[in-house]
This record gives C-alpha cells, structure tokens and sequence, in this order.
C-alpha cells in the first residue's frame, strides 16, 4: 500500500490473508484503513447524526489516530467554516473520552492561527478564529485564549484584525459574558477606543455599532450553544488551559505511519478501552440467553410495526437529487438534441415534468450570456409533448410574477429562452395575456423584461410578420393586457414604451384608437343627446293626443232644430 490505490474489498481481502499480524505490511494497511475511515466518518458527520458518527468513530483506534483525527477535523473545518460548531461539539465529545485528542486539536488550531496571522492569510485564519470561538463555546478551550486572542487583534487594529475580533466576539461573546464578564467589558471598551480613533474604515465601523446592538439583547441572536450540539454536561468537561504565549509541539510525526514493535498489544489494550468507552459489557451472558426468546419476540413485533409504517421524506433529497442529475446531464451535452434525448431517457414521472422545464431554464438563467443552447432545447420538449408548452405557459407566469427579484443579467436571459419559445410558437401566444403593460402594474424590472421579450422576437420574425401576429383575430384577446384601449392615459404609456424601444410599427392601431377617440366620444355623446330627445318628443306628442281625444269627448253635442 505505498501509495497506490488498492480497492476496499482487495485491501479487506489482504488483510484476512496476512498471517503475521504485527508485520509492517499488515500495520500499513491498517493505518490506510483507518485514515480513510476517520475521514470519511467527519466530513458525514452533522447536526442529526452526531451520535452516531461518535460511536463509529470511538470503534476505531483513536489513540493511534490521534494525529489523524485533529487533521481530518481541521480540513474539514477549514473547507466549510459554516460547520465550525458541529466540528467542535464533535471535539468536545471525543475530549470527554480521550483527552489528548482533543489537546492535540486545540493545539493545532492555535499553531495553525499564528502562522496564519503572521502571513496575513485572512480566509485561514478568519477559519481558525471561527473554530477557537466554538471550542471556547463547548470549554474544550479555555476562555483565556479567546482574550488574548481579541487583545492581539485589537493592539493594532487594522479593518481586516477589527473585522475578525468583531466575528470573534459574535460566536464566543455569549459565552465568554458568562465565564470572564469583565474580560469581555475591557474588550468592549477597547472596542469603544477604535471606534472613537476613527483611523478604520465605515463598514467596519458600522460593523462594531452593530457589536455593541448585539450586546444589548445580551447575544440572543448568537447562542453558545445550540440545543441539538449540547451533548456534554458540565461536569463532564475536560478544559485544555492553552495560551498564544505557551511553546505548542503540534507533534506532525503523528500524521506520518510509524511501524508499532508493540502492534498487538496495543490493539489489544485499546479493544479494551473501546468496550468501556461504548459500554460493550461482555459479562451477564446467561441471563441474556434466558431472556433471548422474549427479545426475539419483541424485535419481530417491532420489525413488523416498521414495516406497516410509512416513512415520509420531508427533506426533498429525491428533489435535490433530481435536480442535480438533470443539471449534470445538461452541462455535459454537446448539442441540444444530445441533452434532449439524454434528459427522456431519465424516466422522469409526469409530477416530475414540471421540475424539469424549470430546471431547463434555471440552467440558462445562470450562464453569463445568453446561449441559444437551452432555447432550442426547451423547444425540442415543446414538440415532442403539447403539454410541455402549456407548463411553459404556466413558467411564464412565474418567472414574469417573481421578475423584479432577478438580477438583470438573468433577467435578459429568461426573457431570451421565452422570446424563442415564442417565435418558433413552440408556446401559446397566449402566455401574453398576463401581462397589463400600464404605469401602475409594471415595474423597472418587468419593463426591461418585455423590452427583451419583443426585441429578440422581432429580430427573429421581423416587425412585419410580428405585427401580423398581433393583429391575429383570434389571438388579439390575449393581447388586450399589451395594447391597453380602456382608458387614453394607458394607451399613450403602451403606445410611448413601444415607440421607445424601436417597435412603434407595432402600435399603429393604438395610435388610430387615440386619434379617433375624441369623435367616438362625440358621437357617443350626439346618441345619447337624440335618443333623449326622441324618447321626449315621443312622450309630448302622445301627450298631446291623449289632451285632444279628452277636449273631444268634452264638446256638448248639437240641439236638433225643431
């Protein structure tokens, strides 16, 4: 195993077949084994799963792994400093068990701070100012170090020391009120000093203000402690009293293997140590054979209650996963049609299909320019199913809802995929309808996104076949929204954006609407005037009938001549 890679079931094979067990091969193969293990098991381990990556750590030979463990937790730390707690709370665990590892951490993790700080390496030592805070928070360190540490920053504040010994203050403050309240008040007024100074920059300023606001709810945004990563009670806790000052041996031959003359004897003294650590009594064993068929029953039943129950994923890994297997499908197709054909073959249910659509244009949002690559790809999907285009349809009116929180360059981009869409009418020309393009319904960010829109399909189409298009009388409903008529006021705004952007050919129409508008309100008003007119005379003429038949049956008839 002298650096070339043996696979796991030949190095598992190797190691049954070795008969000398204290040999410096069979030893190389056990330390290969164990490096990857401990690194593996740490770079799994998170908030919920934390007992159980401690016992299958505490199952390996951590006294020989001392040195790999403090290094496999460092890198690890130092690749996502976000997990500085669950790293240190992992630490705190295994110092209660084995003190000297989680000494050989500590000591690590200042050496690794100072020479960081001296080659004004901010992101590693940003890393390990991170990581100090929260070993200080679970007292694997001791809060002395995290004053010294603060005093060192601010003796000669720089934006960059004042900015960690800000964040530093932010994670360990809580803490540190309760253990050294007047060592925090010094550095608090040490802070107070820099900002009256006023030699730093305003952000970082404005980042102690900020400090002193969090020091007023007493830390009650930044915990010391989460509930899910207090796992050791007080009287548990193993304090390691380092300081900057102290002359720290880091000891790097224990990352390196050594042959072990002793090899058996100390497996053999740590399968011990494991039993007590885990609790492996072997004793009892009797009367764990005569309660046997009790348990067997209990675990049947229990293995029957697991199977009749439904477990309910609610952590969308199945979505996750789909999502990053038609992200990596799309980014490693050459053509469209390659990626089209890659993407049906996933066997992708129908609820599924949505998510795939979105993630078509989710992938094309992202690039830095707009590639004709995905557009001809959402259209490939178009033809093949209608429903594809009715779920477009569907995208649209998110994408056009959610547009302002879009930075621009996405903006441009998702306007581009639906233009194209659009012109090769792979998508009903309907989507349309939800737009109302009027000063009060339509913002900074909608605007430049329909500019976007008409622009790249009158460039494909042209102004004479898109205004055809726009005149279509069964496709005019839906574009009511787009060249408003309802009132003069939205029509001017509809009739100036699209003079604006060089598609004024477009609003011909509107512009004969406006110009006839005050005859058709005329007219509007000489018919109401005649039929208010009409409807009086024709009430005063049978008035006038009804007056005269009433005279006439009133008039006294003729005496008849004797």
């Amino acid at each position: 195993a002298g650096g070339a890679y043996i696979p796991p079931f030949r190095l598992k094979q190797m190691m049954a077949e070795a008969q000398d067990k204290s040999s410096p091969e069979y030893q190389r193969m056990t330390w290969e084994g164990l490096k990857k293990s401990i690194n593996g098991l740490v770079n799994k381990v998170t908030k919920t799963n934390m007992p159980m990556i401690i016992k299958e750590l505490l199952s390996h030979n951590m006294v020989r792994a001392r040195g790999l463990y403090a290094r496999s937790v460092m890198k690890a730390q130092l690749a996502s400093p976000a997990f500085s707690s669950v790293y240190a709370a992992l630490t705190a665990v295994i110092n209660t068990k084995l003190p000297e590892n989680g000494e050989t951490v500590v000591k690590r993790v200042v050496g690794q701070f100072r020479r960081s700080y001296k080659r004004n390496d901010k992101p590693v030592c940003t890393a390990m100012v991170r990581f100090i805070a929260h070993l200080i928070n679970q007292q694997v360190a001791h809060e002395i170090l995290g004053l010294q540490l603060l005093t060192v920053l601010l003796e000669k504040p720089t934006d960059d020391s004042v900015e960690l010994a800000v964040s530093f203050v932010k994670e360990a403050g809580c803490a540190m009120q309760q253990l050294s309240p007047q060592g925090l008040h010094a550095i608090f007024e040490r802070f107070r000093g820099v900002l009256h100074e006023g030699q730093i920059d305003k952000r970082v300023q404005y980042m102690i203000e900020g400090l002193f606001a969090v020091r007023k709810t007493n830390f009650a945004e930044f915990p010391a402690l989460e509930p899910e990563l207090d796992l050791v009670d007080a009287d548990d806790q193993i304090t390691h009293e380092l300081s900057l000052d102290d002359q720290i041996d880091p000891e790097p031959a224990l990352d390196i293997f050594h042959v072990d003359p002793a090899f058996e004897e100390h497996e053999s003294q740590w399968a011990e140590m494991k039993r007590e650590l885990l609790g492996e009594d072997s004793g009892d064993e009797g009367g764990a054979e005569s309660g046997s068929g009790e348990d067997e029953s209990e675990s049947e039943d229990e293995d029957g209650a697991a199977k009749t129950q439904d477990i309910q994923d609610e952590t969308e890994t199945d979505l996750v996963n789909l999502r990053r297997t038609i992200y990596l499908t799309i980014q490693s197709s050459m053509q469209a049609d390659e990626a089209a054909h890659k993407l049906m073959k996933l066997q992708i249910k129908p609820e599924q299909t949505k998510e795939l659509l979105r993630m078509i244009v989710e992938c094309g949002m992202q690039e830095r320019t707009y590639m004709k690559y995905y557009g001809v790809l959402a259209e490939r999907f178009c033809k093949v199913k209608r429903e594809h285009g009715e779920i477009f349809d569907e995208l649209f009116a998110q994408y056009y809802a959610t547009v302002h929180r879009l930075e621009t360059n996405k903006l441009r981009n998702v306007a581009k995929i639906f233009a194209h869409l659009l012109h090769s009418d792979s998508m009903p020309w309907s989507c349309l309808e939800y737009i109302l393009l009027n000063e009060e319904e339509t913002t900074s960010s909608s605007r430049i996104f329909i500019k976007i829109l008409f622009q790249e399909i009158s460039e494909y189409m042209g102004l004479t076949k898109l205004k055809e298009r726009m005149e279509d009388q069964f496709l005019s409903q839906h574009f009511q929204g787009l060249f408003p008529r309802d009132n003069p006021r939205n029509t001017r705004f509809a009739i100036n954006f699209f003079t604006s952007i060089g598609l004024g050919g477009l609003t011909e129409g509107l512009r004969e609407h406006l110009k006839n508008l005050p005859k058709m309100i005329m007219q509007a008003q000489e018919d109401s005037d005649s039929s208010s007119s009409s409807s009086s005379s024709s009430s005063s003429s049978s008035s006038s009938s009804s007056s005269s038949s009433s005279s006439s049956n009133k008039r006294p008839a003729k005496k008849k001549r004797p």
